[in-house]
């Protein structure tokens, strides 16, 4: 396998690294777009036009975010060439960890093996995590004494949507993904990145935090699922996205036609259409995975990234940009060259 390396340049950064492995993890349960009009008040034909997705994975019961983490950590891993007792860092990003504590970071290293990592929980930043976890990654590296970081996106995103609330039961799914950072060699990688946020309370979950602390009430009006506003949504992504690519790519010294791949986080098809349309691209040039997993938070640019290596669609020296946008709001893009 191919790295992406980072170098010295608009990222700051003195030592270059390099993505060794991809991997994803999978549930084995399909749930068609057919399986959920059962209950909700919808069509397929509605999911499909609204969002781009046919059918979604929801994880089995008796599993959770870090059985799924530790399978793509794995299959990462053995495509790497890095021995997990080389690890020193685990950082894995999402907002469905197995409890509130102990961290699920920590479970994952303990279940793996990695005895000289760090665990690193990133548990906020929603569907930019993976995009967060690769930029942290690979700013550790920048301390000699790491040698090898594990970056992991997970979510079982069925378990915090209200089953009875189309307006999220029907996008999201869970899986999980995952890379192996090391040194890399100079001149590929990491070119620029952009990342920037705003606050906003349309995409929350209300209670379980200090805020408003879990109650008999609290369970019962759902404040506990995940609530969204959807228009909110669209205008947020289809305005940030564009803008921090194009600026990404200009920090980097490229232009939009010199980019070969977009790996952009898979919320909604007609999203992606919308930012492609925006940027005057072909969307045929950004990967899909949402029409079979749905929305995956911050396991969604994994699993466009693995998908394209693995397929050997992404060729050395070509140029890719990998862009997220998650609750907060938080998004930034990371621009790459193949090696």
């Amino acid at each position: 396998m191919g790295s992406l390396l980072g170098t010295v340049g608009h990222t700051g950064l003195t030592l270059p690294t390099a993505i060794l492995g991809t991997g994803i993890s999978v549930p084995r349960q399909v749930v068609t777009n057919a399986d959920l009009v059962t209950d909700l008040d919808t069509t397929d034909e509605w999911i499909r036009e609204r969002t781009g997705i046919r059918e979604r994975r929801f994880l089995a019961p008796g599993l959770s975010t870090s059985d799924m983490c530790v399978e793509a950590a794995r299959h990462a891993l053995r495509g790497s060439g890095v021995d997990v007792s080389d690890l020193d860092a685990i950082i894995l990003a999402t907002i469905t960890p197995d409890q509130l504590l102990p961290s699920t970071a920590l479970i994952v290293k303990e279940a793996l093996g990695a005895h000289h990592a760090i665990p690193i929980d990133l548990n906020q930043a929603a569907c930019a995590g993976g995009v967060l976890g690769i930029l942290l990654g690979a700013h550790l590296l920048q301390n000699r004494h790491f040698n090898a970081v594990l970056v992991i996106g997970g979510e079982t995103l069925s378990r915090l949507t209200n089953p009875a609330d189309r307006t999220t039961r029907v996008f999201f799914g869970d899986a999980a993904g995952a890379v192996v950072l090391s040194r890399g060699t100079e001149g590929y990688g990491v070119l620029s990145w952009d990342m920037d946020s705003s606050l906003s309370h349309s995409v929350e979950v209300r209670a379980g935090g200090a805020s408003l602390p879990t109650t008999a009430e609290t369970a019962a009006a759902g404040d506990h699922y995940l609530r969204m506003d959807g228009r909110v949504v669209w205008d947020e992504a289809t305005e940030r996205l564009p803008k921090s690519i194009e600026q990404a790519i200009a920090l980097a010294g490229v232009g939009l036609d010199d980019v070969s791949h977009f790996v952009i986080h898979q919320a909604n098809r007609n999203i992606i259409n919308e930012v492609m349309r925006r940027l005057g691209v072909d969307v045929e040039r950004a990967g899909i995975t949402l029409d079979w997993l749905g929305n995956t938070g911050s396991a969604t640019v994994f699993t466009v990234l693995h998908g394209a290596i693995a397929s050997k669609k992404i060729q050395r020296d070509d140029l890719l940009v990998i862009a997220g946008i998650g609750a907060g709001f938080i998004w930034g893009t990371l621009c790459l060259r193949y090696c």
